[in-house]
């Protein structure tokens, strides 16, 4: 059973081509954050786990869905994470959650695919994510077919940076960076209220026709990067800077 959450795109098109070539339909984890219920989910076949890459580690809010959500049947969990650079040594924390769920860690890969986070880096354009997307999808393909062989993702070898930007500056990233205090609302806003039906976590609400948000944000990058007409910023870091936008039918 494949599971994902995706802000802007990647992750969701990782999962459906995961999902086609396992012929299964892939699931969205966002309504969990929409309800906040406890979902219990059987599978005969392994679990896969699709999400993008936060500070170099698998989002804090797909980290608590899995701890709270119940897996049964297959023990067998995979993970594939979409990411602009690298994952660290995400695969550590992975498996850590995996022996506190009693499921087998069957391994950790990450696929580089565009640049997402508008807020912090520049976004590559059009052509740029095209080229990035068409490497990438021979490689998610690759690892579709060791899923369905039931065989391990090989380990990756790990360094002592990658153990640092996992650790200790995933542990400062999310006090210091990840607030929605910076976003604010051009004249460009159309009050078509897209911002607030994607948001995974229903932070944002609609007040006199303009969004406002709750203090409850993942930086998931949904609502700047889907405004229709570029209304959103982020502080000053984001004027000028690309917008990346795949989500289908969300």
């Amino acid at each position: 059973m494949i599971f994902y959450f995706s802000g802007t795109g990647n992750s969701q098109l990782a999962a459906g081509q995961i999902a086609e070539l396992l012929q299964e339909e892939p699931v969205s984890i966002h309504p969990y954050g929409k309800t906040g219920k406890r979902l219990s989910y059987h599978s005969e076949t392994p679990w896969v786990f699709v999400a993008p890459t936060y500070a170099w580690r698998m989002p804090r809010v797909v980290e608590q869905w899995i701890r709270e959500t119940e897996f049964t049947g297959s023990q067998d969990a995979y993970f594939v994470l979409t990411c602009g650079g690298s994952c660290g040594n995400a695969a550590a924390y992975a498996q850590k959650l995996c022996e506190k769920k009693n499921l087998h860690f069957c391994g950790l890969s990450s696929v580089v695919m565009p640049e997402n986070y508008t807020a912090m880096f520049p976004v590559p354009d059009q052509a740029e994510c095209k080229a990035i997307l068409d490497q990438a999808a021979p490689l998610i393909t690759a690892f579709a077919k060791t899923i369905q062989d039931r065989k391990p993702f090989p380990r990756q070898p790990i360094s002592l940076r990658d153990n640092i930007q996992s650790g200790p500056v995933n542990r400062l990233f999310y006090p210091l960076m990840v607030h929605d205090k910076k976003f604010t609302i051009t004249d460009k806003c159309i009050s078509c209220g897209k911002c607030a039906r994607v948001c995974p976590l229903e932070n944002i609400s609609m007040l006199d026709g303009k969004p406002r948000w709750n203090g409850n944000c993942t930086h998931c990058m949904a609502c700047i990067c889907g405004c229709p007409t570029e209304a959103i910023e982020y502080g000053t870091k984001s004027i000028g800077n690309n917008r990346y936008y795949i989500i289908i039918d969300k």
